[in-house]
């Protein structure tokens, strides 16, 4: 019989991620350096840096916060407040960068594949601070 967390996981939970996430995330993707960066990035310094947000959610919803994924609903297999969590640190990202046209704005001399890679690293750099809004407002209200 799967039991459930005392304080089991809510659409509230998800907006207070969205407040966190946006808030942190906000200063990254307007800051040319995350482009320069980003646009320097190997592949494996992209993947190491999507595993990094991957931990740092886990770690601050389930190790930091004392929460059991186990006892959460999921879907497929993970925690809905995790998968929640990964949309947001990196939905966050997405839609700011893309409202404020910061690929248009820091890459324009790149053609359009070019740019799209350099903005999915960027994504990745933004999602590392995003997450950690994200979860930190989740853990605290």
């Amino acid at each position: 019989m799967r039991r459930f967390s005392r304080r089991p996981f809510r659409i509230a939970d998800s907006a207070q991620q969205i407040v966190g996430g946006f808030l942190l995330a906000g200063p990254f993707v307007v800051t040319e350096e995350v482009w320069v960066l980003a646009e320097n990035m190997s592949t494996v310094q992209t993947l190491v840096t999507v595993m990094i947000v991957f931990g740092v959610g886990y770690a601050a919803l389930y190790k930091a916060a004392g929460r059991d994924p186990d006892d959460e609903f999921d879907v497929g297999g993970i925690p809905a407040r995790f998968l929640s969590l990964m949309l947001v640190a990196y939905g966050a990202v997405i839609i700011l960068a893309l409202a404020f046209g910061a690929p248009g704005t820091f890459l324009a001399a790149l053609s359009g594949l070019e740019r799209l890679v350099v903005t999915a690293k960027a994504i990745a750099v933004g999602s590392v601070f995003s997450v950690v809004g994200a979860a930190t407002a989740d853990s605290v209200f």
